[in-house]
């Protein structure tokens, strides 16, 4: 007996559907597979060129003992020759992408409505180039570099997938999140960045899909870099004095964001290109250099200094050096030409300035640990720098497993640094 017409349609759109489903599954693990595979990767990279620049753990590409200890017990010639080398590496390499490249396209547009594609070739050379100079001791952050490997991978499924413009976009988003996740060991960090920093719309479908690249991608990195903490905190006991402060310095770390985001702003939009770039990207390092013999915390992404802060080693004198020496290197390193995420930056400056104002704090109200200012005041100034309020509380609480209760001073702090950040932003703009 012949099937009804209707139910031969109804059964065609059935497996019809499923069988996108399972295209959609299958690329979205894929995804995750592979943002963890190359965050791996890169993380291995990014210590093999650490030990060996430094002297220091060459035994393993997985190790985990500290940059700062192994550039603090380098010889003072060591860093300045090593970051003159970063300079030639640096401005050679990000000159010769731009003279014979394909012009790059950063993850935000090719989750645009427009939807550019990702060039593989540049774009795999320049995630690299960032890895290499941030091993070598370039202040800014190596965590562009695999999101940018899991948007290009994300991109490229989705294209052999042919799944539809926005599907193809979210995996995008899906991909950066999930190499975030990969190299930092941040599963919901990674997925909320995905949704709130790029794709900046909620849907359970998308936070579904989300969720799984970057739990996949966090677990793939455990194979070969372990489940490890980013930064381990001493326990601090959570007071009415914190909690005041917190409300208090909040505003104060939107306002410090702001001034942050124009200077390196302004650093990426006048950055040099041509012969320039070579020449005082080879000038910048050598000075970087040259302060690392007096302030060997100021070189890498700015890890150690936050470390040293949320440990609560370092006095108000230090604090305020290394504040300065970061802020300068960071964006002289941007002018000069060279790329980097500004996530740890951040996350350092955050602290760096929370233990100035915890200890002026604590001149009224003393017994809170430097520690726990630091901890807060890193969420805060990440929070309005990065203009992605859940996504920075997420991220510091996997960082640095954090108590719960720790979440109310760091709220009431971002939740003030994020409306006078917006404020600033308003009362700037341009008027039309």
């Amino acid at each position: 007996m012949a099937m009804p017409e209707s139910s031969l349609h109804t059964e065609i759109k059935v497996r019809s559907k499923a069988h996108a489903l399972f295209v959609l599954s299958l690329v979205v693990i894929l995804t995750g597979i592979g943002a963890g595979l190359g965050g791996t990767l890169l993380a291995m990279l990014l210590h093999a060129i650490q030990h060996l620049a430094y002297g220091y753990g060459q035994d393993s590409l997985t190790s985990h003992e500290s940059f700062l200890i192994g550039v603090s017990s380098a010889s003072t010639s060591r860093r300045v020759l090593v970051l003159a080398l970063c300079g030639v590496v640096a401005g050679l390499g990000w000159w010769a992408i731009y003279r014979f490249g394909r012009p790059l396209v950063g993850i935000r547009k090719a989750v645009s409505s427009d939807a550019p594609t990702m060039p593989p070739g540049t774009t795999v050379c320049h995630a690299l180039l960032q890895i290499i100079t941030v091993g070598l001791g370039s202040p800014l952050g190596r965590e562009v570099a695999p999101r940018e490997i899991g948007a290009l991978l994300g991109a490229w499924l989705s294209r052999k997938a042919r799944l539809d413009p926005d599907t193809h976009r979210l995996l995008i988003a899906c991909g950066a999140g999930a190499g975030l996740a990969a190299v930092y060991n941040v599963p919901l960090g990674g997925a909320v960045f995905a949704l709130e920093g790029l794709m900046v719309v909620f849907s359970w479908p998308a936070a579904i899909i989300a969720l799984t690249t970057s739990a996949i991608a966090a677990a793939v990195a455990w194979i070969g870099l372990g489940a490890q903490v980013q930064y381990v905190v001493p326990n601090l006991p959570l007071t009415p004095g914190l909690l005041i402060w917190s409300v208090l310095a909040g505003p104060l770390f939107g306002l410090a964001a702001y001034g942050f985001v124009q200077l390196t702003g302004r650093s990426r939009l006048n950055a040099a290109r041509g012969w320039r770039l070579p020449v005082l990207s080879l000038i910048n390092f050598t000075l970087i250099g040259c302060v690392a013999v007096y302030l060997p915390q100021v070189l890498g992404n700015g890890k150690g200094p936050a470390q040293l802060g949320f440990d609560g080693e370092l006095t108000l004198g230090l604090a305020a050096a290394l504040l300065l020496a970061k802020l300068l290197v960071t964006c002289g390193s941007l002018r000069a030409g060279a790329e980097g995420g500004l996530l740890t930056p951040a996350l350092a400056i955050g602290a760096l300035m929370a233990i100035l104002l915890g200890g002026v704090w604590s001149l009224a109200w003393p017994g809170i640990a430097l520690g726990a200012f630091a901890i807060v005041g890193a969420a805060a100034f990440l929070a309005a720098s990065m203009s992605m309020p859940i996504t920075a509380i997420v991220l510091v609480a996997e960082f640095t497993r954090i108590d719960h209760d720790f979440l109310v001073p760091i709220i009431l702090a971002v939740v003030g640094s994020v409306c006078v950040n917006r404020l600033c932003e308003v009362l700037n703009r341009p008027k039309r």
